[in-house]
């Protein structure tokens, strides 16, 4: 699949190899550094990112305000073939999807207040061994939330004197490694 993005450190493979400990379990952490210069590049990333996850994942998505969270989470969707409105549930916390049989939840988490608030809206109940979740704002539930298999980072870029987005992906879990090394293959 030949598309339009830049891989911010001109290389496809995977770098930045480090080794993490997650209950005691040791990883190797790779990432993926993308450098996207406009929605549509977004939206080509999040279908690749979509194509490639498994059931049962988790994705964090970091950033400011503005730098494309919800268009990641809306390229998602859409590429699986949900037609509708996507919009972030900031009010309601959680918007969830079903799209062809896989349930898909969207989280966004700007509101809450302190973290044990995601507890007591029931938030443990929406990860489910095969639902997928796509989580904004993750750090205002820290310990609250499992490990993410992906994390995607994002934040403004200006490149060769063009204004767009970097986009880190940090793979955190084997699910994650999978979904990395699949991207854009």
């Amino acid at each position: 699949m030949a598309l339009g993005v830049t891989v911010h450190d001109k290389t496809v493979g995977l770098h930045n190899v480090r080794p993490i400990s997650i209950n005691d379990e040791v990883f190797h952490m790779t990432e993926k550094v993308f450098f996207l210069k406009n929605e549509a590049e977004q939206l080509q990333l999040a279908a690749s990112i979509a194509a490639t996850t498994q059931p049962g994942s988790v994705i964090f998505l970091e950033g400011d305000l503005g730098t494309g969270k919800t268009t990641l989470v809306r390229g998602f969707l859409q590429s699986l073939g949900f037609s509708g409105n996507v919009k972030s549930p900031t009010y309601t916390l959680i918007e969830p999807y079903l799209i062809d049989n896989q349930q898909i939840y969207h989280f966004d988490l700007y509101r809450l207040g302190t973290p044990d608030e995601l507890e007591y809206a029931g938030g443990r109940d929406y990860f489910e061994q095969d639902a997928i979740c796509l989580i904004e704002w993750p750090e205002k539930a820290k310990g609250y939330l499992p490990v993410a298999d992906l994390l995607c980072k994002l934040s403004y870029k200006n490149q060769a004197g063009a204004q767009g987005r970097c986009c880190v992906l940090s793979a955190n879990t084997d699910k994650g490694q999978t979904i990395l090394q699949n991207i854009f293959n």
